[in-house]
């Protein structure tokens, strides 16, 4: 039905708690919702045209009578709240066995294992947001020259390392030997975090983040797509979170401007088959951070930037905006949050848009695809008869 899909990740823009949710802490989240309140209200006209406020009452977000896009909000079935369990499933592939945790910290088993890879014992060793480790332990670091580790409630084992005393390459060679070392520990990522900066109220995390998850257990609609000669194109951090599995193309960002100017980019370059994008900026800057106006400010900027994006899709696109998980601000701790995550699927010839309903699953979205480029995929149920049914060709929607 469409000859070219762009999906667009709004990393942690979950709208409200799951089921499951207090089963991890997260009973009372709602990062979209709790957001607009705590600013009094969002303006956010694109997204409100396309149906953003008929998915929950979003504070300052109308729910239009005709919205331009099928609207609905899906549930994530995969056991986690990680990225990477989030957008695996996104792409059909649906864990039912959750990536070992360490909210204590790391047992000596794995902390042994590391030391052997590294030459010398870390420093750390404790849950922490990125920017309190480096103020607790930067200096000591520069002292020293021991690497810091820390974790999160997910699953992931973290390095930094100044880049003086460990430049990037140095940092990402590690983390590679690292992985594999600790793949039977059943951790889902190591990430390397290079910083800079002179002592511990100066010190600032670099654009040199990069993740080095696992492989994903089974096929995803990418792997299937690529398989078939179709494009597949990642913008920010998909490369990253599939393991550069299943791309034709590969576009690292640094924050989510470049990653909606490479979408743009993209855009010109790829007239069939897939663009997929991670707009990390939400999580990462704001989410973790507990910055509730940085978040807004953020989803603001992004609601421009539509009114650059939607005059550039033709009749044959179809555009899907979601999320991966939650990151609100507003509730306990700084990690991310188990939540249901928005679903708008639009493309200009679209006409009587409908709602999509709750989706029992991220996968849906995949499956949806899938069907599309007449591809199978296990999980997820497709909903391209909700979307294609309401194309007309013959007429185009006005923004």
């Amino acid at each position: 039905m469409f000859k070219r899909a762009v999906v667009i990740v709004l990393d942690g823009v979950g709208c409200g708690a799951l089921p499951d949710a207090a089963d991890y802490g997260d009973q009372d989240a709602a990062t979209l919702q709790h957001v607009a309140s705590a600013v009094g209200g969002l303006r956010l006209p694109l997204l409100e045209k396309l149906g953003l406020g008929c998915i929950v009452p979003v504070a300052g977000v109308a729910a239009v009578d005709h919205p331009l896009a099928c609207w609905g909000k899906m549930a994530e079935q995969s056991a986690g709240k990680d990225s990477v369990t989030g957008h695996w499933e996104l792409a059909g592939v649906i864990l039912e066995e959750p990536f070992a945790t360490y909210p204590n910290g790391f047992p000596p088993e794995i902390i042994n294992t590391f030391t052997a890879v590294a030459g010398r014992e870390p420093l750390g060793n404790i849950a922490a947001s990125g920017t309190d480790i480096l103020r607790q332990l930067g200096e000591e670091h520069l002292r020293s020259g021991r690497p810091i580790v820390y974790t999160s409630t997910d699953s992931v084992f973290q390095i930094a390392a100044h880049e003086t005393i460990m430049p990037p390459p140095q940092l990402y060679e590690l983390c590679r030997s690292t992985y594999r070392a600790l793949l039977p520990f059943n951790l889902c990522r190591v990430i390397a975090r290079p910083f800079l900066g002179d002592c511990a109220a100066t010190f600032y995390r670099t654009a040199g983040r990069h993740d080095f998850p696992c492989t994903p257990p089974a096929e995803t609609l990418l792997d299937l797509m690529q398989h078939q000669g179709m494009t597949t194109c990642g913008i920010g951090k998909i490369g990253d979170l599939f393991a550069g599995t299943g791309l034709t193309h590969n576009i690292p960002t640094i924050n989510n401007q470049m990653g909606m100017a490479e979408i743009l980019t993209a855009l010109d370059r790829i007239s069939s088959g897939l663009v997929i994008a991670n707009l990390v900026d939400f999580d990462m800057i704001y989410g973790h951070r507990l910055d509730v106006e940085g978040f807004a400010a953020a989803l603001v900027d992004f609601d421009c930037w539509l009114a650059q994006l939607l005059p550039r899709l033709s009749s044959d696109d179809l555009l899907l905006i979601t999320a991966d998980h939650g990151c609100d601000p507003t509730t306990p701790g700084t990690d991310h949050t188990r939540e249901y995550v928005p679903l708008l699927a639009f493309s200009p010839t679209m006409v009587h848009a409908t709602s999509l309903g709750v989706r029992h699953s991220f996968a849906d979205l995949g499956a949806t695809l899938a069907e599309n480029f007449k591809l199978r995929l296990p999980a997820g149920e497709s909903f391209l008869t909700s979307v294609s049914s309401r194309q007309n060709v013959g007429s185009s929607t006005s923004i």
